[in-house]
């Protein structure tokens, strides 16, 4: 129950929110851009880097539900399996030359998916559709 003094009333006071989640947001945000980061150099470390990065991202993952940077983790998630399924299937298919195309495809659908997600991520847009294609 309030008191006399009680300015506003309880019911029209703002809900305060907590400090702590305020720092795990902008940790979450923080470590977001830097998976972002090791997905975009991981041709200039051999793959190493992005395998890190889907380490992370499963680890973390829980930590970012419910929070603006699920989407993104799901986005990430979704396109190193996506882009793996790629790359064996060019891989496979390159003897016969057909690979070549189907692996710069794969590296021009990968670079186009972190630019996206990264861009929206600046940007604090939310991805419409994590699990899309494109």
């Amino acid at each position: 129950m309030s008191t006399p003094g009680d300015y506003p009333p309880p019911a029209y006071r703002a809900p305060e929110r907590d400090p702590l989640d305020a720092d795990r947001l902008r940790s979450l945000r923080t470590l977001t851009h830097v998976l972002y980061g090791l997905y975009a150099i991981f041709l200039l470390t051999g793959g190493v880097t992005v395998l890190v990065a889907i380490i992370i991202n499963y680890i973390k993952r829980d930590e970012a539900a419910g929070t603006p940077y699920e989407q993104h983790f799901t986005w990430q998630i979704r396109t190193f399996w996506l882009g793996l399924a790629g790359t064996l299937i060019g891989g496979a298919l390159f003897v016969v030359v057909i690979g070549i195309p189907i692996l710069w495809a794969v590296g021009i659908w990968t670079l186009y998916r972190i630019i996206k997600g990264w861009l929206y991520l600046y940007d604090n847009k939310p991805l419409s559709d994590p699990r899309a294609w494109f």
